[in-house]
């Protein structure tokens, strides 16, 4: 098994491409190591020293460590981690865990308007964040804001700001008058 490696814009993140399906469909956030609970293989990586955060996606995982530990030290360990996990043939999700679809529900006078959202997040954002080796996801919209959540690579990324305002909030702008602001949310 080759497991390629790719850099982030988010320089505490690292994906990893195993090759082969890691979701069949959503994504899996474990921001913690008792998130990971529900992962054979999300309790394989936060066992890595250092290891601060865990994301899944279709084809890769994105894995985030602490500021104090640098990524020669422990990328090795997580590959072997992610190595160890496919070649013992246990699930990727515990039975009991449950993929996030995406978008938070919502219901009201603004469904149009927010239907629009969602329909340029999934054409349009999801795809290219998802190079990066995170998602943003709908979670609310409030008189003209918009509230995202930003997981995987994007979480705490430090060009996350100007991605939600320069690129997102105006491309929804654009589009869709009703929006005026788009703010990210900790979920």
């Amino acid at each position: 098994m080759f497991i390629q490696t790719e850099s982030t814009p988010n320089p505490a993140t690292l994906k990893f491409l195993p090759g082969q399906a890691v979701l069949d469909a959503g994504t899996a956030d474990f921001p913690n190591a008792e998130a990971a609970e529900k992962s054979p293989l999300a309790k394989r990586i936060f066992a890595v020293s250092g290891v601060t955060g865990v994301f899944f996606g279709n084809d890769f995982v994105t894995v985030t460590k602490s500021d104090d530990v640098q990524w020669d030290h422990i990328k090795p360990a997580v590959l072997g981690a992610v190595m160890e996990h496919y070649q013992s043939g246990q699930p990727v999700m515990g039975a009991e865990a449950v993929t996030e679809s995406g978008h938070a529900e919502h219901f009201g006078e603004d469904a149009e308007i927010v239907n629009q959202i969602k329909d340029l997040l999934d054409s349009r954002v999801r795809p290219a964040v998802a190079q990066d080796g995170g998602d943003i996801t709908f979670h609310g919209f409030d008189r003209g804001v918009v509230y995202l959540h930003m997981q995987g690579a994007c979480a705490g990324c430090p060009s996350s700001t100007l991605t939600l305002k320069m690129g997102i909030e105006n491309l929804l702008r654009h589009y869709i008058p009703e929006v005026t602001e788009v703010r990210p949310v900790a979920v």
